[in-house]
């Protein structure tokens, strides 16, 4: 057998036309097209038809693309109940994941793994993802859940819902960035779980929770929650360099830094790191813009590492005034949209996945009776 990797670092599983990553020029594309292309000038809906369909829509194909995602917001009934019978100690991505296998069971077209009823269910995941971290953050604060609008972007709406209130265009533009931002990124742990999860034929819902089961993990969707934690710790700017240096002498590892793929600044971070700087000033509180850039200056300065995609969005959607455990959902609400486009490209050229291991423990063991067991232990 070929020599093992940890982690399966840099061992090619899959091939794949959505996402492409090449870490030592820092560059990021989907479907072909630039990340800071599609951050300067696309939007979520955009993105989302982009990664499904393989090209960029007409005006036409986008309105019609945006219009269907929004008629889907709406949650049945019996799923709203369900999760405000959920205990309240439960975590926002054990609703999300709970919530999301539930779904299945109202959508008729679950278990047709048809090309067309797959598209259609991606629809509904996609749109409703949003619709269910939002009404959970209502529910779990004693309030009704805001009901989903047909009008506005997904990045407006699904704020309107979080907030229970109309947000603002600065807010609507930073989330709608990040949604983009996030949307997809190769095979990553949470898209590698989907794709292992369709690979076996199973349905769109069962291979989305795997998914999000995935994406729980500290090590991967709460990287941000994590970070701005972090920031709170150190509180000033003039603690920063004492708390970044005891860390690193203590061998630990600074959260929102570092990257398996890439070696240069994570492109996502270059628009995250500007957005967090504009809604700082927007909102008249540049402190965890400051503090985050003083962060950056340091570990730059002594481990030459560069911030990615996790740091910036934490003091983004801090300011924002999201709820720390709300990050790794917000998380999910994007990158529902590239789990989907990577499902659908599973089916359309499908193998199951089944790597094998390299077996590491002992050999020709033999067999010894309990009685034998039993008095060699006495």
């Amino acid at each position: 057998m070929p020599a093992t990797k940890g982690g399966l670092e840099d061992v090619v599983a899959a091939n794949s036309a959505i996402c492409d990553i090449i870490g030592p020029q820092g560059k990021l594309t989907y479907r072909g097209i630039d990340i800071h292309e599609l951050a300067r000038q696309s939007s979520f809906e955009e993105t989302t038809y982009l990664l499904w369909f393989g090209n960029l829509p007409t005006r036409q194909a986008l309105q019609d693309f945006t219009a269907s995602l929004a008629r889907h917001r709406r949650l049945p009934e019996p799923v709203l109940t369900l999760m405000k019978d959920f205990p309240r100690e439960a975590t926002p991505m054990d609703a999300l994941r709970t919530t999301l296998s539930a779904l299945a069971f109202y959508d008729p077209q679950a278990h047709d793994n048809g090309r067309d009823a797959n598209i259609a269910k991606a629809m509904r995941v996609t749109a409703q993802t949003a619709t269910v971290v939002a009404a959970y953050e209502q529910i779990r604060r004693g309030r009704k859940p805001v009901e989903p609008d047909t009008a506005g972007s997904h990045a407006e709406n699904f704020l309107r819902m979080l907030f229970g209130a109309e947000p603002d265009p600065l807010s609507v533009r930073a989330m709608d960035l990040a949604l983009i931002l996030h949307a997809d990124h190769e095979l990553n742990a949470s898209t590698f779980a989907a794709r292992v999860t369709a690979a076996t034929l199973a349905d769109i819902y069962s291979a989305i929770v795997s998914a999000i089961g995935a994406l729980a993990g500290p090590l991967h969707g709460g990287a941000n929650e994590q970070v701005i934690k972090m920031l709170q710790k150190i509180g000033e700017p003039s603690r920063v360099e004492s708390y970044i240096s005891e860390r690193l002498d203590a061998h630990q590892k600074i959260p929102g830094f570092g990257h398996r793929v890439y070696r240069t600044e994570d492109p996502r971070a270059t628009h995250l790191r500007e957005m967090s700087r504009q809604l700082g000033e927007h909102t008249g509180n540049l402190r965890w813009y400051d503090l985050s850039r003083k962060v950056e200056e340091v570990v730059m300065e002594k481990k030459h590492l560069y911030a990615n995609v996790d740091f910036y969005s934490a003091s983004c959607y801090f300011t924002m005034g999201i709820p720390i455990d709300m990050f790794t959902p917000v998380f999910a609400v994007s990158r529902v949209s590239g789990w989907t486009a990577h499902i659908l490209e599973q089916y359309a050229d499908n193998r199951l996945i089944r790597p094998r291991a390299e077996y590491v423990g002992d050999k020709d063991v033999p067999y010894v009776p309990v009685e034998r067991r039993e008095r060699a232990a006495s």
